[in-house]
Parts: structure tokens; sequence; C-alpha cells
């Protein structure tokens, strides 16, 4: 890929940029003659008359325009799936899963995605799909765009690079990428394997929440998310484009590289974002305050306040709360909530909640910190404590999530979850 910088922060801006200088039409969106003989095509994706604060998208200036490719024809792929997840039943009992290993046979990021679980219907724009990815292989003349959703990528274990149209994002353990819907890519892996969690998101697109009474400042921060500069990769050959396209996968053959973008400008763009960075707000008197205080990014639903999908982290932080259990405590709620741990402990169960695992808490399915996590939160000092080297996350929809036959079959789970719960003791005095 050719590129002549790295990345430019801010979260919704307008951007612009060339890799090449003199690429970027000065005054107009699409001349007569575009510089440098390219094309122009913008990628929208909003509605055009979606108000100007939410509108979203880019001019792009590439080599060749994306309509040149040959005609798509449906490929299986038996783990990924859309809308209906129904093929297994949806159940009240609180599930559990260990990591998936990582294949021994060469698998790269697109035959590694796995569908865990689920809600919504990419049809009609509503909901979300979890999966996990696990990899060991570069794509190298392959490429990929998912027309169903943007694509909110959490690395869990080794490096993911992806070259897209846009430019080129990479990301460890503690960051994410999103990519937007329709954008093309690949995936190459520096470290040799990788693994992580991918939230499709089928609603609105993601933000920024509202900060309400905490003010201007706090919770994830607009500058520090990341925006690659435009990046091209001019090559030809005999080359497969993939496309997730009504919940099933489709290839075409092409005979290019479809990441020739040499400049472009706007904001529907893809964006990193170091988790490190997130500046957590906490209570410094008493009581454990509500999760939502620690929400990245939300996709709003048509109700106000109520979230398609909120992308929560659970990161270092001090707790200085007094007389106060401070774990998370035990509670039944309205939204839909799946956890994973991307490495350290998880204060409220810091055994069976694995690295590169998860855990599925459905609508009104109680759940809370295990016997173990109990005891030793009533009994603790109420010494300033610190939680470190330890992010877990959370996906939390207002739609029930359904797990997937595969996942509700597969070894990973665990069948012992709610034994988890079972040391818990009568404390009932009068």
């Amino acid at each position: 890929m050719t590129s002549k910088e790295s990345y430019m922060s801010g979260f919704g801006n307008e951007f612009a940029t060339e890799a090449e200088k003199g690429a970027l039409p000065i005054g107009r969106n699409s001349p007569q003659k575009v510089p440098m003989g390219l094309y122009a095509e913008q990628f929208t994706g909003t509605a055009f008359t979606v108000p100007r604060a939410f509108n979203k998208r880019t001019w792009t200036y590439r080599i060749r325009p994306s309509v040149l490719h040959k005609p798509f024809e449906p490929v299986p792929h038996a783990l990924l799936r859309t809308s209906p997840f129904g093929d297994a039943v949806i159940t009240p009992n609180q599930l559990r899963w260990n990591a998936f290993p990582i294949p021994e046979e060469p698998t790269d990021f697109l035959e590694g995605l796995v569908t865990i679980a689920g809600n919504g219907d990419a049809h009609t724009q509503t909901g979300i799909a979890i999966h996990i990815f696990a990899a060991n292989k570069d794509m190298t003349n392959r490429f990929f765009y998912n027309a169903d959703g943007e694509l909110l990528v959490v690395a869990e274990k080794g490096r993911v690079t992806f070259a897209t149209e846009l430019g080129v994002i990479e990301i460890e353990p503690g960051e994410i990428a999103v990519l937007p819907r329709g954008l093309k890519f690949k995936v190459t892996l520096p470290d040799g394997k990788a693994r992580g969690y991918v939230c499709e998101n089928y609603g609105s697109l993601f933000r920024l929440p509202d900060l309400g009474p905490i003010g201007s400042n706090g919770l994830a921060n607009p500058r520090d998310f990341e925006t690659p500069v435009a990046s091209y990769e001019e090559r030809e050959g005999d080359l497969e484009l993939y496309a997730k396209y009504g919940g099933g996968l489709w290839k075409a053959g092409i005979g290019h590289s479809p990441l020739d973008v040499v400049a472009w400008h706007g904001n529907y763009v893809p964006y990193k974002y170091d988790l490190r960075k997130f500046n957590t707000i906490g209570s410094i008197s008493f009581d454990h305050p509500d999760p939502s205080i620690f929400t990245v990014l939300t996709s709003p639903s048509a109700e106000t306040g109520v979230a398609n999908c909120d992308f929560v982290i659970f990161p270092d932080r001090w707790l200085v709360m007094e007389d106060t259990f401070r774990p998370p405590w035990y509670h039944r709620n309205t939204m839909s909530e799946y956890m994973g741990l991307v490495y350290g402990r998880y204060d409220a169960k810091e055994e069976g909640f694995v690295q590169g695992g998860g855990s599925l808490h459905n609508q009104m399915s109680a759940h809370g910190p295990d016997a173990e996590g109990f005891e030793k939160a009533t009994n603790q000092s109420m010494e300033p404590q610190k939680l470190s080297d330890t992010l877990a996350f959370m996906f939390e929809s207002r739609y029930a999530i359904h797990p997937t036959r595969f996942a509700i079959d597969s070894e990973a789970l665990q069948s012992d979850y709610q034994s988890c719960w079972s040391g818990l003791r009568k404390h009932f005095k009068k």
C-alpha cells in the first residue's frame, strides 16, 4: 500500500487526504476530468437527506470505479450467520463460553469468522450479530466488504491489520477498529495469528454517547479516535472480492485490487480507538453507578435513551466508594448483555470468565458476582482499591440475543456456569 502519512485524529469530522500530491480535486467533488486520470466515486453511509450532523459520505478518487468486477455468485460459509438466528432455542439460562481455539489449519480472517449470537434483522436494519474471529493466515488475493452492517472489531490476541480502501488501520489487544458498512478491506496478521470479537451492527451507526450532566469532558474523547490517511494498492491479477449481502456470502472475480483509492475527503470512514485512553467516570462517595457510565460508543434506536447496541468497557480504574458493595450488584435488566474479556481478570468473576471467552445474560435473566466474589467484596477493607491490567467489554442491546446452534452445541460452552452462584448462602437474621 502506498501512503505518505499514518493517522488523522478526531471523531466524525470531515477529513481530506491524498497519497499523491495533487490527486484531490479543489473546489469540486466531481469535476469533468479528475486529476491524474482518476475516477470520482461517492461512498455514502446514510440517506442523502439525513440532517447534516448525522450525514455520512466520502468522496473517493480511485484508479478504477467499484463497478468493475465479474458477477457475484453465492458461496457457502457454514458458521457465518445473519438473522433469523433462531436455529437454537433462546433460553433464560445464563450462558458462558471458554475461548475458541485458533485453528491449526491455514485460516484467514474471513474463513475464521464464527457467529455466536445475534438479534434483529439486517434487512430492516435493526439489531446486531456477535462473531468470534480466529485466524492464522493473511488475506492476500481476496478482499471483503459487508453490505449488511458496520463491523466493530475488538482485538484480543495478536495484532490485526486492516488494509482498506481509505487507508491502513492496525490494532492490538486493548484497541478496537470500526469498519463502515460497504468498505472493502483485507486482513493481515503481523504476529502470524490473531483472535478477537466482532459486533456487526445493523442499526444506526455507532456514535459517541451524549454526556448529559457529566459535562463537556470524560469517557471517550473525540480527539483520541484515529482515521487512516489515503493509501492505495495498484495491483492486477486473478483476485477475488467477497461480499456479505442479505445474510449470505458472495464471491466475484476481480482483475485488480479494489484498494486503489489515491485520495479522498469526507466523514464516512474507518477508525480505531485505544481503549486505554478511555476517561473512566465513577463514584467518589458511595454506591456503584450504573454501567452506562462506561459506554464508549452507542448505536441509538428509535426510542430515546434505549440503544440498539451499546459498546461498554470495564478498564483499569480506582474504586474508592465507602460502605459500598464495589463489584457490579446483582441485577436483572431490560437490556441483554454479551460480555467478553480481552485481558486480566473481571472483578465480579475472577475464575471461569476467561480471556477470549464470553458470557450471555439475556433480558431479565438474573446475574451478578459469583459466590467467591460476593464474599470477598462483602468483607473487604474499604481502602481505595486499584483494578489494574484488566479489560472486559460488553455488547448491550435492547433486543433479546439469540445464540446460534453452533454456540449452544460447542464444547466451549460451560455446562456448569450456574454453579458459580451455588455457594451463595442465606445470611438473613431477624
